[in-house]
């Protein structure tokens, strides 16, 4: 008898470790409320039972995981199991037509995320980490963004990543209908609800994924189907969950319901046990209106009469001048009163900087929420205005990711106010001599060069139009939040046809940054731009001004490594905060020798940006140069009194003489009298 109940007793056990080892194997949400789930960043359970990933706060991430780990590989031969999930979901937004960067359903070996940035990489990655393959990483994308970088279809698509957000595949949102009927397309951030099946077939080495709008069959037809082996992606154990990032745009990120299986399929989700989404409330009405309405008439004329005062006064406070020429550029103009608005009456908390041009202002457009800056430059003269005007409308279809975009302009009175987009980490400058910064490392300075060399490159010779920038210096390169080089300020840029001659125009620019020649001609050109770009070159890999003082005389900043160089310690000019390891020698030699070559005074012995280009990415080796080659003397032309005539090499001997005067004088303009 006690035989038989040992035996009952073991076998009852036996049972109940079948039954809790068989419970990691999937797992059924029904809504949340109550539910166990690991939870970082702003991901929290509503108390409808919402598992909400992120909520109407900017630049942020949310994760959610279920708190167990799920065995992926067979032990027996080291096999990848297959895998199924659905889970439903919904992307509000507060304005339907912008949306935060999405939802994206992960394999992943960790729960630890917090290096990970609420943008583009939604919420998985951040620059350096994004693609490499020790992330063993496997998701399924629902971006509601169209990110160039990672070759995205539209701001509307299902994608398929490993190890990054470069999906293997990727389709636009909708499903095929079982009926033969055609493709249905679906908005992702349309605030209705939505189901998602991901199907992994271990054997066959494929993922399925299939998307419907809510209460929806499963369609037959998946919308991706691709083949991919997992075995060098998923490990023996993993995590399961979601990640999410809002970016720059109000949007709340859902789960409703969510199953999960490892060697067998997903359950089925109950749609009459899931909550309901959040629905957006239409703004209420005015309660001055409500409270206005029912005054007597002897009082609603004088509120009539107030608020036509008001009227009149903001119109004067508003004024702004528009003139018939301008209805062509209408679509390109801001209204000074939205401005203002954006920039809280320009007031000095939300100064951003001052400039030889004016002052630049940070701005929220109050319709759209949009981050802009603005820069409010006085133009004296009228005479020219209608050709500026029609540069800045140009310059506004410029279209390069190290460009600040020109978004438009507004004209009042004896202003101009030109509204670019707003770069969140702000000028260059400030990370090369603001000691209370921190000190850029070297991948990120040959980044920088290489992001305003290809800008540059689109303004020569790959947009439609010649653009000569005409102030290429430290101070005009934006970084935004991934510290992306944007070249901006195109106050003084002017444009040509392709194979047009130059025309002479007043010397405009940056002292230390202009070309020799421009005192002589005051014609601007693409070597000039390339002269200022070089002594930019040397500025960002030395972290000096291109003209210093020093306790006895000024130091001028080619000089200074061109004499270096002659010692045979090129390399020791680099930024000294920089530590040992943290560059490459061969890299800072080939970028100074390059910023030297750029900054020759002859522009003939110049290279195009499209030389440069190849010359800094190692498509091309350097011309052969020498310390002797290269030398030249740009300190004497800061002689206040005049300077000598200076020899330069190339290929032959050549001499030239201009006035110290003059360059100082040419130089301190900065602002074009068109």
């Amino acid at each position: 008898m006690l035989l038989k109940t040992c035996f009952f007793l073991l076998l009852f056990f036996f049972f109940l470790l079948q039954i809790v080892a068989a419970s990691f194997d999937g797992f059924l949400f029904n809504g949340f409320r109550g539910s166990n789930l690991t939870l970082e960043g702003l991901a929290t359970i509503t108390t409808t039972g919402l598992l909400m990933l992120t909520n109407t706060t900017k630049e942020i991430t949310g994760h959610a995981f279920h708190p167990s780990k799920f065995d992926f590989r067979n032990p027996s031969d080291g096999s990848v199991f297959s895998f199924s999930t659905t889970f439903v979901f919904g992307i509000v937004s507060v304005d339907p037509n912008l949306s935060g960067h999405g939802i994206v359903f992960i394999i992943s070996p960790t729960e630890d995320f917090s290096s990970a940035i609420g943008s583009q990489y939604l919420g998985l990655f951040n620059l350096s980490s994004n693609g490499e393959s020790s992330n063993h990483i496997f998701g399924v994308e629902l971006d509601t963004i169209l990110n160039p970088e990672f070759r995205d279809v539209n701001e509307n698509h299902v994608g398929v990543d490993v190890n990054g957000l470069r999906s293997n595949i990727s389709n636009p949102a909708g499903y095929y209908p079982d009926d033969g009927r055609p493709f249905n397309n679906l908005t992702l951030r349309s605030g209705r609800v939505m189901q998602v099946w991901v199907d992994y077939d271990g054997k066959e080495r494929r993922v399925d994924v299939t998307l419907a709008p809510a209460r929806m069959d499963k369609p037959k037809k998946p919308l991706l189907s691709t083949k991919i082996d997992l075995g060098g992606v998923l490990m023996d154990s993993m995590f399961v969950g979601f990640a999410s990032s809002t970016g720059p745009f109000l949007t709340s990120h859902y789960i409703l319901g969510w199953s999960f299986s490892v060697n067998g399929t997903a359950q089925a989700l109950d749609f009459s046990l899931l909550p309901s989404l959040p629905r957006t409330e239409s703004s209420n009405r005015s309660v001055l209106f409500d409270v206005l309405l029912p005054l007597a008439s002897a009082i609603f004329v004088l509120v009539a009469i107030a608020v036509a005062l008001l009227i009149v006064r903001r119109k004067m406070k508003y004024a702004e001048e528009l003139e018939e020429w301008e209805m062509d550029y209408s679509s390109h103009r801001f209204s000074y009163k939205d401005l203002h608005r954006a920039t809280r009456g320009f007031r000095d908390k939300e100064l951003l900087g001052i400039g030889g041009f004016g002052r630049v202002y940070k701005g929220v457009l109050p319709r759209s929420g949009s981050e802009i800056a603005v820069k409010r430059v006085s133009h004296e003269s009228r005479q020219g205005m209608r050709e500026f005007i029609a540069e800045v409308v140009s310059l506004g279809r410029l279209c390069h990711r190290n460009l600040v975009p020109l978004l438009g302009y507004c004209r009042r009175k004896r202003e101009l106010l030109l509204v670019y987009d707003y770069m969140r980490n702000g000028s260059l400058d400030k990370f090369l001599h603001d000691s209370g910064k921190p000190v850029l490392s070297w991948a990120a300075r040959l980044k920088i060069i290489k992001g305003v060399a290809a800008g540059l490159l689109y303004l020569h010779q790959d947009w439609e139009q010649v653009v000569i920038h005409r102030d290429i210096k430290a101070s005009n390169v934006l970084l935004d939040e991934e510290f992306n080089a944007r070249l901006g300020d195109f106050g003084l840029a002017r444009l040509y046809d392709h194979g047009a001659d130059l025309t002479s125009t007043n010397v405009v620019g940056t002292m230390g940054y202009l070309a020799p020649e421009l005192a002589r001609t005051g014609k601007p050109s693409t070597a000039a731009d390339v002269f200022a770009f070089g002594t930019f070159v040397l500025e960002v890999v030395c972290g000096r001004r291109p003209v210093s003082s020093s306790t006895e005389e000024q130091v001028v900043l080619v000089d200074w490594v061109v004499e270096n160089w002659r010692t045979g310690s090129i390399t020791s000019t680099r930024d000294a905060r920089m530590g040992v390891e943290e560059y490459e020698a061969e890299e800072v030699e080939l970028a100074l020798k390059v910023g030297l070559l750029c900054s020759h005074p002859l522009p003939a012995a110049r290279p195009s940006i499209r030389q440069t280009m190849r010359y800094l990415e190692g498509e091309e080796p350097l011309p052969d140069l020498s310390p002797t080659y290269m030398s030249f003397s740009v300190l004497a032309m800061l002689h206040n009194d005049g300077f000598d005539d200076y020899l330069m090499s190339f290929p032959s001997t050549a001499t030239a003489s201009v006035s110290a005067k003059s360059v100082a004088t040419a130089s301190s303009v900065y602002v074009s009298g068109r």
